[in-house]
C-alpha cells in the first residue's frame, strides 16, 4: 500500500511566482553573453567555424569540412547556425547571427522544463495531502508553484551556465531532451501535443549528435509508459517506441553513429564525483531528498519520468569517461525532480540554503565589483596588477551600457535578499529564489563588468592578430596539426585560406603554421622560420610560423 503523500502544502504556499519578475530573471540569465564577444576557444569556436564555412560555401552542407578536413559533426545544429548567418549577416556580425537561435533554444529549454514539471505535478500521486478541514493547495496552483521551483532549480544549476550559452550542438540536444520530457509529462493531458513532441524530440536528439542517448531515452520512456497505471499513458507507449526507432534509423541514414565510449577507471572516479558535485549543484542535493521522501512513489510518473532523463545522462557521462556535455542533458530531469523536494523540506534546510546563497553570491558579486573598479580606477591596485599579469596586453575599456546593466542587476539582488529575509516565508518556491538569483547575478556581472578581460583571454583574436603581423592577409596557410578551433579562428578572424589536411609539408600553400607545447620541432623541408607567436594568456602553447624557402 502506498504511503500518504509527504507533501503538506497550504493554499497560501502554492501561490505563483509573479510573472514579470520571473520573466526579467529569465532574460537576465539568457541574454548576457549573447552580445559583444567573439566565439570562445574550443567547442564554441569550432562549431561556429563550421557554421561559417557552410554559410560561405567553403564546405558542403551534406559533408561538412573545416580546412579541407571532413568534420565528424552533427548536421542539424550546424545547419541552424549557418542558416541564421545567411539570413542575418549582414547587417549583424556572423558570430552574433549564429548565436541568436541558440539563445532562443536556451529560452525554449527553460519554458519546456516549466511546462513538463507543471503536468507532472498535476498527477494525483504528486498532489499534497488533503487537510481534514480544508485549506490545502488547489491542484493547478500547486502544480504552478512546483513548476516555478523547477525553473529556478534549472537556472541555479552551475553546469548550465557556460555550456548553455555556447553555440554548440549540445544546446540543440538540451532543447530536444526538454521537449521529450515535456512529451512524456503531458501524455495524460495533451494527447496530440505530447505525441508530436516525442516524435520530434528523439529524432532531433539523434540528428544533433546523440543517437545512442536518443535510443536509450526512447526505450526507457516506452518502458515507463507501458508500466503506467493510466490507460491513456499505456496507449502512448507505442508512439515513444516508434520515435526511438525513427531516431535510430535517422542516425543510420545520416551516418550519425559515432561511438565515443571511454569507460573510466578507478583513478577517474574521484574526478567524476567532483564533477557531479559542482556541475549539478544545488539540484543534486534536492533530487536526493526527493528520492528519499518520495521513495514509495518511485514508480509514479512525477518521479519515474524525470528519472528516465537523469538516469540515461548519468550512465552516458560514465560511459564517456566523465563528459560534461553528456551530463548537461540530465539537467532538465534533475531540475524537475529537485522541485518535488520543495513541499517536503524542513524550515532548517530552507534557512541553510538561503544563508549559504546570500553569503556566497554576495561575496562573489563583491569580488567582481572590486576587480572591475580596480581595472577602471587603479584602486585598489593589486587586482588590476593581477589582471595585467594574467592577461598581458589587455587594456580595460569603459562601457556605460555594461555598467548600467551591472548596477541594475546588483540593485535587484539587494532587493531580492531583502524580500527573502522579510516575512515572505510561505511561498513553495522560496528556497530556490536566492540560488537562481545569485547565479544569474554573477553571470550578468561577468558578462558585463568582466567581459573585456574574459573575451581577451578566451577569444583567439589576439593570437590571430599576432599571426597577421607575420602572414599577409588572404594568404594560404598549411595547418596540418592545428585543432579545429584554431583552424576556425584563422578562417574567421584572419580570413586566411587554411589547408588542415594531414601532412608535414607546406603542400600548395606558401605558409605553414604549427603549434606545440614542448620543444620546437625541426624546420620542415623546403621551409624557413618566419617567427613565433604565443597567446597572451597561454604560456605553454607555442605557435611556429614558416614560409616556403625561395628557390635559388
Amino acid at each position: 500500500m502506498t504511503r500518504p503523500s509527504p507533501a503538506l502544502v497550504t493554499r497560501s504556499a502554492a501561490r505563483a511566482l509573479p510573472r514579470v519578475p520571473l520573466l526579467l530573471l529569465c532574460a537576465a540569465y539568457v541574454l548576457p553573453g549573447v552580445f559583444g564577444r567573439d566565439p570562445w576557444r574550443n567547442a564554441d569556436l569550432a562549431a561556429f567555424g563550421q557554421m561559417l564555412a557552410l554559410a560561405e560555401g567553403r564546405s558542403s552542407w551534406w559533408a561538412p569540412a573545416l580546412g579541407g578536413v571532413p568534420a565528424d559533426t552533427a548536421l542539424l545544429p550546424h545547419w541552424l547556425g549557418a542558416g541564421a548567418i545567411l539570413l542575418l549577416s549582414p547587417p549583424l556580425d556572423a558570430a552574433l547571427a549564429a548565436r541568436l537561435p541558440f539563445a532562443l533554444l536556451l529560452a525554449a529549454t527553460l519554458a519546456l522544463v516549466w511546462h513538463a514539471t507543471f503536468h507532472l505535478a498535476r498527477t494525483q500521486a504528486a498532489q499534497p495531502v488533503a487537510f481534514a478541514f480544508g485549506g490545502e493547495a488547489e491542484p493547478v496552483d500547486y502544480a504552478r508553484a512546483i513548476a516555478d521551483g523547477a525553473l529556478l532549480a534549472l537556472m541555479a544549476t552551475l553546469g548550465l551556465l557556460q555550456l548553455g550559452h555556447e553555440t554548440t550542438p549540445e544546446l540543440v540536444q538540451l532543447a530536444a531532451v526538454s521537449l521529450y520530457l515535456y512529451g512524456l509529462a503531458a501524455a495524460p493531458y495533451r494527447a496530440v501535443r505530447s505525441r508530436l513532441a516525442v516524435l520530434v524530440a528523439l529524432p532531433l536528439l539523434a540528428d544533433s549528435g546523440a543517437p545512442a542517448m536518443a535510443l536509450a531515452m526512447g526505450v526507457a520512456g516506452a518502458a515507463v509508459c507501458f508500466a503506467s497505471r493510466l490507460e491513456v499513458v499505456r496507449r502512448f507507449a507505442p508512439t515513444v517506441a516508434a520515435a526511438a526507432a525513427a531516431s535510430a534509423a535517422l542516425a543510420f541514414a545520416l551516418g550519425g553513429w559515432h561511438w565515443r565510449v571511454a569507460v573510466p577507471d578507478a583513478a577517474d572516479a574521484l574526478a567524476i564525483a567532483r564533477q557531479w558535485l559542482w556541475f549539478m549543484w544545488p539540484a543534486w542535493f534536492l533530487t536526493l531528498w526527493t528520492l528519499w521522501r518520495w521513495r514509495s512513489y518511485l514508480s509514479y510518473r512525477h518521479v519515474s519520468v524525470p528519472l528516465v532523463v537523469v538516469g540515461v545522462a548519468l550512465a552516458s557521462n560514465l560511459a564517456m569517461g566523465g563528459s560534461d556535455r553528456a551530463l548537461l542533458l540530465g539537467l532538465p530531469g534533475l531540475a524537475s525532480l529537485a522541485a518535488f523536494a520543495l513541499p517536503t523540506l524542513k524550515r532548517s534546510a530552507t534557512a541553510a540554503i538561503d544563508w549559504f546563497s546570500m553569503l556566497f553570491f554576495t561575496l562573489a558579486a563583491t569580488a567582481i565589483w572590486v576587480v572591475y573598479l580596480s581595472m577602471q580606477t587603479g584602486v585598489p591596485a593589486k587586482p588590476a596588477a593581477n589582471v595585467a599579469r594574467l592577461a598581458p596586453g589587455f587594456v580595460a575599456q569603459f562601457s556605460w551600457p555594461a555598467l548600467a546593466a551591472a548596477l541594475a542587476g546588483t540593485l535587484a539582488w539587494a532587493w531580492l535578499v531583502r524580500w527573502r529575509t522579510g516575512r515572505h516565508r510561505e511561498a513553495l518556491w522560496k528556497s530556490l529564489v536566492l540560488p537562481a538569483g545569485g547565479v544569474t547575478l554573477c553571470w550578468l556581472l561577468l558578462m558585463t563588468l568582466w567581459l573585456g578581460p574574459l573575451d581577451y583571454a578566451r577569444s583567439p583574436r589576439p593570437w590571430v592578430e599576432r599571426i597577421a603581423a607575420l602572414v599577409p592577409a588572404g594568404s594560404c596557410i598549411a595547418a596540418p596539426d592545428l585543432s579545429r578551433a584554431n583552424v576556425a579562428a584563422l578562417e574567421y578572424l584572419g580570413r586566411y585560406r587554411v589547408d588542415a589536411r594531414a601532412g608535414t609539408g607546406l603542400g600548395e600553400c606558401p605558409y605553414l603554421v604549427r603549434t606545440t607545447r614542448g620543444p620546437a620541432p625541426d624546420v620542415p623541408a623546403g621551409a624557413e622560420p618566419v617567427g613565433e607567436v604565443r597567446r597572451p594568456t597561454d604560456r605553454d602553447e607555442l605557435t611556429l610560423v614558416y614560409r616556403r624557402r625561395a628557390r635559388p
